[in-house]
């Protein structure tokens, strides 16, 4: 199938002209942190269509709000201990002189999310939260290369009854911006197809980049009923280095919620806390409305195939729940 966007050289969001993507992980606690960081500040937004969301400082993202821009977003693992990510990024973007100026204070802006991974196998029995160091790790890695899989937030990452994981893709676009998905999946819903392994997204596959597993079979039924209830959720960030407002970049962060449905049966259950951030560089051009509509469907599209890259390059580890799709279907 021959397909009107060609990913960038990278095929991640650090495609994106002004990012740069950090990762850390424990091992032991099968759990890890992921981060956006942004060259100068970002402008923002994000939508929410799962039921069970988790995040901090979200609600400064929306358009009639002051703030304008942030420094940084993070996608965690540790359900809501995870969180706490964003006190690492903070602390570590600080020491860099970044932040929102309030007097001669800077205040550094961390919008954060949250996926359930408490299930994946790890040791939990710590006294002293692990995620602000593990945030700080991130952003101390944080640069244009990044590894896939079971790394950053989708080191314990379940996708249905195999393991998720961390997955990126790019696309540029025929304006010469591009745009770009970071995705830590980890649905209730499946990605694959549970007989086969073939992956919804297969049909906007490009290059080979989730094993070149062909066009998906009809879903038959699902086994709704075996999926683990309130143990998930897929959590992504889409980027341009378009010039957008804030009002642009939630619309974008609405839109690219497609992707998600398209590369996850069923998504945006009661049990997941589906979220989108939207970040916008501002390095190119201000779309018009046609390119809006284009930079849309595009950023849709980087997200399935983000979400299908995820899960075909997360690899076992001693301890999991679930296997990976590699030994399952591979």
């Amino acid at each position: 199938m021959e397909h009107p966007f060609a990913p960038g050289p990278r095929n991640a969001i650090t495609d994106v002209a002004g990012l740069s993507v950090g990762q850390a992980r424990d091992e032991t606690l099968k759990s890890g942190v992921s981060v956006v960081l942004g060259d100068a500040p970002m402008v923002a937004g994000v939508h929410v269509m799962g039921g069970a969301p988790g995040t901090r400082d979200c609600d400064l993202l929306a358009p009639e709000n002051t703030v304008q821009a942030v420094d940084a977003l993070v996608l965690s693992g540790g359900s809501a201990f995870g969180l706490s990510a964003a006190d690492g990024v903070m602390a570590a973007l600080r020491e860099r002189g970044r932040g929102f100026a309030v007097g001669d204070v800077r205040v550094p802006i961390v919008p954060a999310a949250i996926l359930f991974d408490l299930a994946a196998g790890g040791d939990h029995g710590w006294t002293e939260s692990p995620y602000p160091e593990l945030g700080r790790r991130a952003v101390e890695s944080a640069g244009p290369d990044m590894e896939l899989g079971s790394v950053g937030a989708g080191t314990g990452a379940l996708a249905g009854k195999i393991k998720g994981g961390i997955g990126s893709a790019s696309a540029v676009l025929p304006d010469g911006s591009t745009v770009g998905a970071l995705v830590a999946a980890n649905p209730v819903g499946s990605v694959v197809h549970p007989d086969t392994g073939q992956f919804w997204a297969a049909g906007f596959e490009q290059e080979d980049e989730f094993g070149a597993r062909g066009l998906t079979p009809a879903a038959g039924e699902m086994d709704l009923p075996s999926l683990v209830k309130g143990a998930n959720t897929t959590i992504a960030v889409v980027a341009t280095d378009a010039r957008l407002d804030k009002a642009q970049a939630t619309r974008l962060a609405m839109v690219a919620h497609d992707g998600m449905a398209r590369a996850i049966l069923p998504s945006h259950t009661p049990f997941d806390g589906d979220l989108v951030f939207a970040a916008a560089t501002g390095l190119c051009d201000v779309p018009d409305a046609a390119g809006l509509l284009t930079l849309g469907h595009a950023a849709a599209l980087c997200l399935s195939r983000a979400i299908a890259r995820a899960v075909y390059q997360a690899r076992s580890a001693p301890g999991d729940t679930v296997p990976a799709w590699s030994d399952r279907y591979g």
